[in-house]
C-alpha cells in the first residue's frame, strides 16, 4: 500500500478506491473498450477514405466526405450532451456504440462517393454521442480525484491503434480491398458494442443523474443541424481557394457566427470565467494543434522531399507523446491545479510552432519541422485532459452533459476556424508572389496567437473547489 493510500487510510479509516476498484471497475473496464475501439477505427479509416473515393469515382467530392464527419459529430455532440443530462450517459453511450457499427456497414456497402458521404456523416454523428457521454459519464460516475487518471488512460488507449491501424488499414486496402477495412471494423466493433451495452444496463454501472432546475426541456436540435451544415460547408470551402470555394467558406461563416453562440455557454467569446473560457481554450488548443498536424506534413511532403513514411511516423509519434503526456498528468502531476497545466500546456506549444516555422527554413534539417508535432502533442496532453476536467467541475450539477457538448462544439469550430485563418495567410502569400516555404512560415507563425491567448486566459478557467 503506498504512503498516500496509507495517509488517506489513517485519515477516512477506508484505503482510496482506485479506477479499477470494485465500485469502479465495469465502467473503467467498459470505457476503456470504448475508446479503444473508436481510436482503432478513427485512425484506420482516414488513410483508407482516399482510396475509397478513388474507387467510387468521387475525389472531387473528398473533401465532403472528410468534412462531413467534423460536422456531423457537432450534431451529435448536442444530441448526446442533452440525453444524458436527461436520463444519464449509459443510453447515449450504448446507441452510439451501436450505431457505429452501423455506419461501417453503410460505409462497407457503397456504390457511390454519395453513400460513403451519408455513412461518414452517421459516423459522426455516432462519434459525437461517444465523445461527449463518455466525459459526461466520466463526470457522473468518477469524483473529483480520478477523473485526471481516467482521462489518461483514455488517452493511452489511442497507442497501439496508433501504431497498428494505419499500416494495417494500408495493408488490407492495397492486398485486398478497402470494403475489407470497414467490414472488419464492423466485426471487431460489433460484440464488444452489444457487451458494453449489457454492461450498462446492468447495476454494476454506478452513474447517477444529480437533478438539476436549470437543464434544458428539449434540445437545439434545429440548431445544431444549422451550425453542423455552416461548419460542413467551411470545411469543404478550406480545400480551395477559388469562386466557387469561397461561396462555400462564405455561406459556412453566415450560418456560424449567428447560430454557433447559442450551442455554447454565454460570454464564450469574451473569455468569461468558469465554463466558457474553458470552452473558448479547448477550441483555441485544438485548432492549432489540427493546423499543426495538417500544415507540417503538408509542407514536409511537398517543399522539403521528406518521404510519406516519415510523416506517418511523425503522426504515430505524436499519439505515444500525447498518451505519455496525458499519464504525465494523470499521475504525477495530478495534485498540481488545473488551470497550471493549461498554461504550462500553451507553452509547450508555443515552442511548438516556433519549431514548425523554424522547419520552414531551407537551412535547417526537415526534421525541426516534423519535432513540432512531438512538442505540439505534449502540450496537448498537458492541455486536454485538464481543459476537460475544469469543465467537469464547472458544471453544474446534472449538466456534465451540456458542458460536455459545449465543449466538443468549439473543438471543431476552432479547428475549422483556425486552419481557415491559416489557410487565407498562406495563401495570400502566395498570391502576393512569396515562395512556398515563407507562406507555410507565416501560417504556421499565425498559431502563436491563439497559444500565446491560452496562455494568458488558462488563469480565467481556474476551479474554485
Amino acid at each position: 500500500m503506498s504512503e498516500r493510500t496509507v495517509e488517506r487510510t489513517e485519515r477516512t479509516g477506508a484505503p482510496e478506491e482506485g479506477l479499477f476498484s470494485r465500485r469502479y471497475a465495469a465502467a473503467t473496464a467498459g470505457f476503456t473498450v470504448v475508446m479503444f475501439l473508436t481510436g482503432f477505427a478513427a485512425l484506420a479509416v482516414v488513410p483508407t477514405l482516399p482510396t475509397a473515393a478513388e474507387a467510387l469515382d468521387g475525389v472531387s467530392l473528398f473533401p465532403l466526405v472528410a468534412g462531413c464527419f467534423v460536422a456531423a459529430s457537432l450534431l451529435g455532440g448536442v444530441l448526446g450532451g442533452h440525453w444524458s443530462d436527461r436520463s444519464g450517459a449509459r443510453g447515449p453511450l450504448a446507441a452510439g456504440m451501436v450505431l457505429t457499427v452501423v455506419t461501417l456497414l453503410v460505409a462497407a456497402t457503397s456504390t457511390s462517393i454519395w453513400q460513403l458521404a451519408a455513412g461518414r456523416f452517421l459516423d459522426g454523428v455516432a462519434a459525437g454521442m461517444v465523445a461527449v457521454s463518455i466525459n459526461a459519464a466520466i463526470g457522473q460516475v468518477y469524483p473529483e480525484r480520478l477523473r485526471p487518471r481516467v482521462l489518461a488512460l483514455m488517452s493511452t488507449c489511442w497507442i497501439i491503434p496508433s501504431l497498428v491501424g494505419p499500416p494495417l488499414a494500408g495493408l488490407v486496402s492495397e492486398w485486398w480491398s478497402w470494403r475489407a477495412v470497414f467490414y472488419g471494423l464492423a466485426a471487431l466493433t460489433v460484440l464488444p458494442s452489444l457487451a458494453l451495452v449489457a454492461v450498462l444496463r446492468g447495476r454494476t454501472w454506478s452513474g447517477t443523474v444529480a437533478p438539476s432546475d436549470a437543464a434544458p426541456s428539449r434540445p437545439p436540435l434545429l440548431i445544431a443541424a444549422v451550425v453542423s451544415l455552416g461548419a460542413a460547408l467551411g470545411q469543404y470551402g478550406v480545400s480551395g481557394w477559388d469562386v466557387h470555394h469561397l461561396l462555400f467558406v462564405a455561406v459556412g461563416v453566415v450560418l456560424l457566427v449567428p447560430f454557433a453562440p447559442r450551442l455554447l455557454p454565454a460570454g464564450t467569446w469574451r473569455a468569461a470565467r468558469g465554463l466558457p473560457v474553458t470552452v473558448l481554450l479547448r477550441g483555441l488548443s485544438s485548432g492549432t494543434f489540427f493546423t499543426v498536424e495538417a500544415f507540417v506534413p503538408l509542407m514536409l511532403i511537398t517543399e522539403r522531399q521528406v518521404s510519406a513514411v516519415v510523416s506517418g511516423l511523425a503522426f504515430t509519434g505524436a499519439a505515444v507523446v500525447w498518451a505519455g503526456a496525458s499519464w504525465v498528468q494523470g499521475r504525477l502531476l495530478q495534485d498540481q491545479p488545473r488551470h497550471r497545466l493549461v498554461t504550462a500546456g500553451a507553452l509547450v506549444m508555443v515552442l511548438a510552432v516556433v519549431l514548425a516555422v523554424a522547419g520552414t527554413f531551407p537551412q535547417l534539417p526537415a526534421a525541426t519541422a516534423a519535432s513540432a508535432m512531438l512538442v505540439a502533442a505534449v502540450g496537448m496532453g498537458l492541455a486536454d485532459p485538464s481543459l476537460t476536467v475544469l469543465s467537469l467541475s464547472h458544471s453544474p450539477p446534472g449538466r456534465q452533459g451540456y458542458a460536455s457538448s459545449a465543449m466538443q462544439t468549439n473543438q471543431n469550430i476552432g479547428q475549422i476556424a483556425i486552419l481557415a485563418l491559416s489557410s487565407a495567410v498562406l495563401n495570400t502569400c502566395l498570391a502576393i508572389g512569396a515562395s512556398d516555404l515563407a507562406g507555410y512560415g507565416a501560417a504556421l507563425g499565425l498559431l502563436l496567437i491563439p497559444t500565446l491567448l491560452i496562455a494568458l486566459l488558462a488563469v480565467r478557467a481556474r476551479s474554485v473547489s
